[in-house]
């Protein structure tokens, strides 16, 4: 398997021990200022994400604005648990070569942009994508009092330990 996969499962696998140790009502509680998102819409936009890849049309196009938006798994530990599972397991099951090109449609903010990646550039986007939102993801669990006993969680392999760790 790919490096970039089994870190991708890595990083995914932080997720579910999240989800195991909430509450639906952990999940969906959105009153933490200045944003007044939920850990869930987070989870769900990570995923979200992870699917768009893998709905890479005829044309060989993923559209990350394509999005499924499940509020669902917004509100609901095990539906956001079965959602994860399909990507744990699509991503154990992908058989596409890392190297190979693919057109990436996003909004930057000025509209939809069609860009050239690699499978293996738009996963490892996916994985830094997915940190960036536990980053956000464990100030909501710290505003919300809420405790998570993975000390890495939301910080980037790069981050010096020394920072994680004071």
């Amino acid at each position: 398997m790919n490096i970039i996969i089994q870190s991708t499962l890595k990083t995914l696998q932080k997720s579910k021990t999240l989800l195991d140790s909430l509450k639906d009502d952990d999940l969906c509680n959105a009153s933490l200022a200045p944003y007044y998102s939920s850990i869930g819409t987070h989870l769900r936009h990570i995923l979200d994400f992870y699917d768009c890849i893998f709905n890479l049309d005829s044309d060989g196009i993923i559209d990350l604005t394509a999005r499924s938006r499940n509020k669902n798994v917004e509100s609901n530990c095990d539906c956001a648990k079965n959602y994860l599972d399909v990507i744990i397991e699509k991503l154990n099951k992908a058989d596409f070569d890392i190297n190979e090109e693919v057109k990436v449609i996003d909004d930057l903010g000025l509209g939809k942009v069609k860009v050239i990646y690699t499978f293996g550039a738009v996963l490892a986007q996916a994985n830094s994508h997915t940190i960036h939102h536990y980053a956000i993801i464990n100030y909501i669990l710290e505003g919300l009092k809420i405790p998570f006993s993975d000390v890495e969680f939301g910080y980037n392999p790069t981050t010096p330990k020394t920072i994680i760790f004071n």
